[in-house]
Parts: C-alpha cells; sequence; structure tokens
C-alpha cells in the first residue's frame, strides 16, 4: 500500500516561496488505478514527482510498501525506485540514438539481469506491443502510438509493483490514446498498481478512483467502476 500524510512541498526561488502541495493526505491501495486531476499549476505532476521518487516533500510522510521514503537523500531514492517502479511520460522520454530493443532494455542493465533474461523478458513483451518487427528501428523511424508502446514496455519490463503515468495519451491521437489506456487498464488487471495525472475525463473514466486537486490539496474522491473494453 502506498500512503502519504501532510504531504507538503514548497518551492523557493529568489527568496519568493510558492507551496505545491499543502497537507496532501492520500491512500492507494495494491491493484488500484487512481487518476489525479485538476487544473493547471494545481500540484498534480508536483504529487506524481513525489509518488516517483523524483522529489522529496518539504514535510510530511510517504511509506511506500511498509518502507519509509520521505526523508531518503536522492541517492537512496533512486536506488529504491528501481525494479519497484515504472514510468511513463506525455513526452515518450525514448533515448533517440537508441533502437527500440535497446531502449526497453535499459531497466534491466541497470537491475544486472542476466542477458538470456533480458532477452526472454524483451521478446515477450515486444510480441505482446505488436513492436517485434520494429525492434531494430529507432524512435524518430516510429509513430507516436508505436513510441509510447515502447515507453510503456520500458516501465514495465522490470515487472514494477507501480506504475506512474502523466498524461500518458497527451501527445496521441484518439485511435492511439485508446490503445494505450486499454493497455494501462489490462497491466492494472493483472495487479499493477498505476497512478495516472490527466486533463482527460474519458481516460480517467477508465481509473477506480478519480482525485481532484485544487491548490495542492485534495478537495473531491470520486469512486467509480472502471470502464470495461
Amino acid at each position: 500500500m502506498i500512503k502519504v500524510q501532510n504531504l507538503q512541498k514548497v518551492f523557493t526561488t529568489e527568496e519568493v516561496e510558492t507551496t505545491a502541495l499543502n497537507g496532501v493526505n492520500l491512500e492507494i491501495q495494491d491493484a488500484e488505478f487512481v487518476a489525479i486531476m485538476g487544473p493547471s499549476g494545481c500540484g498534480k505532476s508536483t504529487l506524481l514527482n513525489i509518488l516517483g521518487l523524483l522529489d522529496a516533500p518539504t514535510t510530511g510522510s510517504y511509506n511506500l510498501y511498509g518502507t519509509e521514503v520521505a526523508k531518503m537523500t536522492e541517492s537512496q531514492r533512486v536506488a529504491y525506485r528501481k525494479g519497484v517502479i515504472g514510468f511513463v511520460f506525455q513526452s515518450f522520454n525514448l533515448i533517440d540514438e537508441l533502437n527500440v530493443y535497446e531502449n526497453v532494455e535499459l531497466p534491466l542493465l541497470y537491475l544486472k539481469v542476466s542477458a538470456s533474461e533480458r532477452k526472454r523478458r524483451i521478446e515477450e513483451l515486444l510480441l505482446r506491443l505488436n513492436l517485434m518487427h520494429r525492434k531494430k528501428h529507432f524512435p524518430q523511424q516510429l509513430s507516436g502510438g508505436q513510441q509510447q508502446r515502447v515507453a510503456i514496455a520500458r516501465a514495465i519490463v522490470a515487472k514494477p509493483r507501480l506504475i506512474l503515468a502523466d498524461e500518458p495519451t497527451g501527445n496521441l491521437d484518439s485511435k492511439n490514446g485508446e490503445e494505450v489506456m486499454n493497455l494501462l487498464q489490462e497491466l492494472n488487471k493483472e495487479g499493477t498498481t498505476i497512478a495516472m495525472v490527466t486533463h482527460s475525463q474519458h481516460d480517467a473514466s477508465y481509473a477506480h478512483r478519480i482525485i481532484n486537486l485544487f491548490d495542492g490539496n485534495i478537495v473531491t474522491e470520486n469512486y467509480s467502476t472502471a470502464m470495461e473494453k
């Protein structure tokens, strides 16, 4: 389970303080799919970055699967999130100099997985995501939908317990966006916990719970049955 209490994040720039999160309390159950919504500047991405150990809160506690992580150093956060958290971003964040196979392989290299196991996992995923015929292609040779599927493959190849997605369909047309959301829903049904920032009510309808932020606070939480596709 994921649990944050009294989470506050304050950014200081040239002696000006900006409070991005102001006492957020949130629990996410294992295998839950949560959508985080709200207007621009409300703290959505800041919350996701803290959940993903890309940043640390100013104050408050964050218990991630039984470990208190709020006060970890940056190097401790990097070490802890490997193999535990997978990330999917709007901008894909693929490495242009690496082909599809090599981009997906990166997390396994960091985890020192054997070459034979890397090959097995990568080819299994590429087949599942209909990307095997593209495995030697570079990101610039792919469509936006294909690039996002590569990004998802890279996020899940290490079999993380938690996937964090920041506007995963933001750069996609409706058809490719639907394919990506169906894939995330499929992964969630297989037991992966997902927290997703989105502006799209349609994408949010795939979640079990919608959390609405405003001025750094959770103002409403809506429970619903995720759409059956």
